[in-house]
């Protein structure tokens, strides 16, 4: 069975590194930068989307994606500072890393120079059998990503799992015909991912870790012989 993962606001918690990150951005070009709960709102699109939905189309986007890239890269940078995982989550990837049967993946708003240094943070290299990321896919709720992490682990849709915490995540999912499951301490509230097509609510990783056992059970039972 094949899991797949959302990373911000699933796996990492990095709403306030986000939120530092776009503020500064726009104080650089000389705006008013957005609330907290207009950037965490759309946690989860790539960089050009996102920027397009604050500015318009015929804003500085293409300004504010290169600021923000490197002004995250300089945060991120500071000694002491990284992505802080979630509680729970340094359990869960290991113990299901270490489950036979299983395999992981992940399809992420990051780019893939970000998931390099969440890898080398939490010695996850190796772990996720595909890794799909904004800059080799196109943004979400396009299902582009988790077909692709379908077609590279040679796993039907009907065979795997994915878990985020955005109604883009949920209408990914739905869109690629994975089941897709929300969870509830991230980015977008409860009542929205179920409106987009969430078919389980997780609040804590020992429910995503039971959940994930129930469905691999499931599809691991031999068919009863008549």
């Amino acid at each position: 069975m094949l899991v797949i993962f959302d990373v911000d606001g699933t796996l990492v918690d990095s709403q306030n590194l986000i939120v530092e990150a776009q503020a500064e951005t726009f104080r650089r070009l000389g705006l008013e930068p957005p609330s907290r709960e207009k950037t965490l709102s759309l946690v989860g699109l790539s960089l050009v989307p996102t920027f397009q939905a604050l500015v318009g189309e015929d804003g500085p986007v293409d300004e504010l994606v290169a600021h923000y890239r490197e002004v995250f890269s300089t945060i991120i940078s500071t000694p002491g500072r990284k992505e802080p995982l979630f509680p729970g989550v340094p359990e869960l990837i290991e113990a299901l890393h270490a489950m036979p049967g299983l395999t992981l993946a992940v399809a992420t708003g990051k780019s893939r120079r970000g998931m390099a240094r969440v890898f080398d943070h939490y010695g996850w290299h190796g772990v996720f059998a595909s890794v799909q990321t904004a800059d080799t896919n196109a943004s979400k709720p396009d299902p582009e990503m988790i077909l692709n992490a379908l077609s590279e682990t040679g796993f039907q849709a009907s065979d795997a799992i994915f878990i985020g915490d955005t109604t883009f995540d949920m209408e990914m999912g739905c869109a690629a015909h994975v089941e897709s499951w929300g969870v509830s301490w991230g980015y977008h509230t409860v009542d929205a991912l179920r409106a987009a097509g969430a078919q389980q609510i997780l609040n804590s990783t020992d429910e995503v870790y039971a959940g994930i056992m129930a469905r691999f059970k499931t599809l691991s039972a031999e068919p009863i012989s008549s």
